[in-house]
């Protein structure tokens, strides 16, 4: 896989490098900051882009390259990093786009097993979202809200990894059941959200997994 990276420490870019060619996979580019990034994709086209999420340029640059990239290379991967689990971050992340995106918190990918994983699957179309910050979002929804009280423990725990971003045969492969019984378990979910049937099935997966930020986050979403 053709990956290029965007962090603008030096010594993490560097081992992320390391790292990547490790596990068999191409850097095509290592950049500082997001103009950087932009200008080197412009001569060497990527698969997967990694972009820190604090870097130049801004506050928060490697959201405002992340938005850039997507309109300009739409089938690109693009996998965020930070060392904050932040669902306003995570929010943003969505609003760039519903399929070949991750958020992960840096220490979590100091493996090669793992960030090959997380790089496959986004490569692949999945949203990727750190599973502490999934896990979190769907076993904690708000008393008060009777649609995500209405779901059962199995449900939740469908809905968990499908805010991981993974597939109907992932999640099967992770609750060891069948993946018609999955799809009849999200099938459950989407009627109790009372998510409409006229929807694609990838957007009524992004919008169940919205119904649990909202309820975490409140009114603001």
């Amino acid at each position: 896989m053709r990956v290029a990276v965007a962090e603008d420490l030096f010594v993490f870019r560097d081992g992320l490098g390391m790292l990547l060619e490790a596990a068999g996979h191409e850097v095509v580019a290592r950049a500082g900051d997001g103009d950087e990034l932009v200008a080197a994709l412009a001569d060497q086209p990527a698969d997967v882009s990694i972009l820190d999420i604090k870097m130049p340029p801004g506050a928060e640059g490697g959201l405002t390259t992340g938005a850039q990239l997507r309109a300009d290379y739409p089938d690109m991967g693009l996998l965020f990093l930070s060392h904050y689990s932040e669902l306003h971050y995570l929010m943003r992340i969505l609003g760039i786009g519903a399929e070949g995106v991750g958020y992960r918190l840096k220490e979590r990918i100091a493996s090669v097993e793992t960030l090959t994983d997380t790089l496959n699957r986004i490569a692949d179309g999945e949203v990727v979202i750190e599973p502490a910050l999934a896990k979190r979002l769907v076993e904690k929804p708000r008393a008060e809200d009777d649609q995500l009280a209405s779901l059962s423990q199995r449900e939740r725990e469908v809905l968990r990894l499908m805010a991981e971003g993974r597939s109907n045969a992932g999640i099967a492969g992770q609750l060891v059941i069948g993946v018609k019984t999955v799809e009849k378990f999200i099938a459950g979910i989407f009627d109790k959200l009372e998510l409409r049937s006229d929807e694609s099935s990838q957007n009524r997966r992004v919008l169940a997994v919205l119904s649990y930020l909202r309820a975490e986050q409140g009114p603001r979403l």
